[in-house]
């Protein structure tokens, strides 16, 4: 909604400043200060040091991140092939078809993290599919919990793209491999940067169902985190949600340049 009087736009102003400050943006500055404090005084934080950050970027803490890293990335690329190849399917589907298709990949995140979870867990505890204790369970579960927003950004973006493209390219003798590689690909290339950074972050941050799955040698950052504040060192675990914050912002930035170079090839 357009607002055009100054009295207007500075109400609106100090309506979002009254709601994102207190909800958003507080809770992350108290965080960032708590990690640099020696102490909690009275409200918020006191004192100054960087000994947190020692903790927080060396040893145990950064194994935690290169592994929060590598299931975050692993997990992306899964879900964005899985995604993508569902997404482009269910475009050649027909409209009752492709409501089933929508339902199977929304379900994932239509029930708690701990309940898919506990669904790999189980699924991945017996042979000939033995992977409980492993590393590739916990990708396996991050995979499956990001794909579906992998699959609503592509398949949105498939409904905006026009037609003719394809069409051209196939009405000159184009198979239909090359359609897909040279036309619809590249022109699907900023929704798919975009879902690979979404599904990223939400990797990043998960913890409810990696709580049931890691291994004492995939321990992610979040998890390092939870166990640091469970056991009372708030100031760590702060500076160690810092480093996550921080790691996962940076990796968001490239994705949104190379986003941004997409858009304008």
């Amino acid at each position: 909604m357009l607002v055009h009087s100054r009295g207007a736009r500075w109400a609106v102003w100090t309506v979002f400043f009254l709601l994102f400050v207190p909800l958003f943006a507080l809770p992350l500055l108290v965080v960032l200060g708590a990690s640099f404090a020696t102490h909690w005084s009275s409200v918020l934080p006191s004192g100054f040091t960087t000994g947190h950050y020692e903790a927080a970027t060396r040893g145990e803490a950064l194994q935690a991140l290169t592994t929060s890293l590598v299931t975050a990335v692993s997990a992306s690329l899964v879900a964005l092939a899985a995604g993508t190849w569902a997404a482009l399917a269910a475009a050649a589907l027909g409209k009752r078809y492709r409501k089933v298709l929508d339902a199977l990949f929304v379900l994932p995140v239509a029930v708690p993290s701990v309940v898919v979870g506990l669904a790999t867990l189980v699924a991945f505890s017996q042979p000939p599919m033995l992977l409980n204790g492993t590393r590739w369970i916990v990708i396996i579960a991050h995979a499956v919990l990001v794909t579906a927003f992998a699959y609503q950004s592509v398949s949105a973006a498939i409904t905006r793209l026009d037609p003719a493209y394809a069409q051209a390219a196939a009405s000159l003798g184009a198979s239909p491999a090359y359609v897909l590689w040279r036309v619809r690909l590249p022109l699907l290339l900023p929704s798919l940067t975009a879902a690979a950074g979404l599904c990223f972050a939400l990797s990043m941050g998960e913890l409810s169902a990696t709580m049931m799955l890691y291994p004492p040698d995939w321990t992610p950052l979040p998890v390092l985190i939870y166990a640091a504040t469970d056991r009372g060192a708030l100031f760590t675990g702060s500076a160690l949600a810092v480093v996550l914050m921080a790691a996962t912002l940076l990796v968001l930035l490239a994705v949104s340049r190379i986003r941004t170079r997409a858009s304008y090839r």
